[in-house]
């Protein structure tokens, strides 16, 4: 913990993947045998909760102001074969008139088959075109692979979603450091940050990237009123850096500062070292007190950890139906002695 106990948002803060279709029609098939040999219709090549305090952070909602609100106010191989061989003079003769004008036909089919699917690809090409465009009007993003008609998530949306991760992940312990800059939007004193994503966790380290900055800057954050400023950066000495890590790791590093965060499975600022610890699967999943509003938890998840690194305690609120102050172990609680706090992620939420 770093800071006075109880000491509240106004104190001096120090720094911190077909075969063709078709093909012949069966009564042409019956008039000839079939010889693996020689295959005329094979496809082309390529086709293919706060009884103690180890130290951690972390019901309507609502969305747009990011306050609690009270309940009653807030995913057949193509045929083959060649003609076979009659009996007979007669036989060979007509045969061989046959074969000729299924020879034609064939070609024709196979013709068809060719034009079709070039048809085929370009309507594909035309398609992809046309819902990359109209993803991009809608703001949204075509996906990685360019797979026609999968789009990205909006932030809004994937910072909604909650994510696969077990409890007990125990991931490498080696970390990425997300590249990039995102530059201080004011003029307060300027705290620099690094982001690094622990290797192996699965998780978007570029959204975790994109919520920091958003979140620390909002005014309703430790940027209040212009008195600070956060910029990520990717080279050189930062402050502090915010760590997305598994349980596991994020055990191991905050048990560098003496802090246990097992019990709960929290987060932790690991104050005897560079490292604000988000635990992966507190942000993955969020906590029973905030429910569904995993939005909302991850940004206290943000605000309360870096609150620590800032030089602030835990604190509580001091009667029923008030906010929760952001520093109060919101993972861990939202009652405590009788009285019932609402979920808040923000240092000054009505600002």
């Amino acid at each position: 913990m770093r800071g006075p106990a109880g000491a509240g948002p106004g104190a001096p803060i120090p720094r911190q993947r077909q075969a063709p279709p078709g093909g012949p029609r069966q009564d042409y098939l019956e008039a000839f045998g079939e010889d693996e040999d020689d295959d005329v219709f094979a496809p082309r090549s390529g086709v293919s909760a706060h009884a103690s305090d180890p130290y951690a952070p972390v019901t309507d909602w609502d969305p747009d102001t990011g306050v609690g609100v009270p309940s009653e106010t807030d995913d057949d191989a193509p045929p083959t074969g060649v003609p076979a061989q009659a009996k007979g003079g007669k036989g060979r003769t007509f045969t061989g008139i046959a074969a000729a004008a299924v020879t034609t036909v064939l070609a024709v089919v196979v013709a068809g088959q060719v034009t079709h699917g070039r048809e085929g690809a370009g309507i594909g090409t035309q398609s992809a075109t046309d819902q990359a465009r109209d993803a991009r009007d809608s703001g949204t993003q075509s996906s990685p692979s360019g797979s026609p008609g999968v789009a990205t998530l909006t932030y809004a949306q994937a910072m909604a979603e909650k994510y696969p991760l077990s409890a007990t992940l125990k991931a490498s312990g080696k970390f990425d450091a997300v590249p990039g800059v995102d530059k201080a939007p004011g003029t307060g004193q300027k705290y620099t940050y690094r982001v690094d994503v622990e290797q192996g966790l699965g998780l978007d380290g570029e959204l975790f990237a994109q919520a920091v900055q958003k979140t620390l800057n909002d005014n309703r954050s430790w940027a209040h009123n212009g008195a600070r400023t956060f910029e990520r950066i990717y080279t050189g000495k930062p402050d502090f850096v915010i760590t997305l890590a598994s349980p596991g790791t994020t055990a191991k590093w905050c048990a560098k500062s003496g802090l246990d965060t097992t019990e709960d499975n929290v987060s932790c600022d690991s104050a005897a070292t560079e490292r604000v610890m988000i635990n992966a699967y507190r942000w993955a999943q969020g906590s029973k007190t905030y429910g569904d509003q995993i939005h909302a938890y991850r940004q206290m998840l943000i605000n309360h950890e870096v609150g620590h690194r800032l030089g602030y305690s835990h604190v509580t609120c001091s009667k029923s139906g008030q906010l929760a102050p952001v520093m109060q172990q919101q993972t861990k609680f939202l009652d405590h002695d009788g009285i019932h706090c609402l979920p808040n992620p923000w240092p000054y939420p009505g600002s």
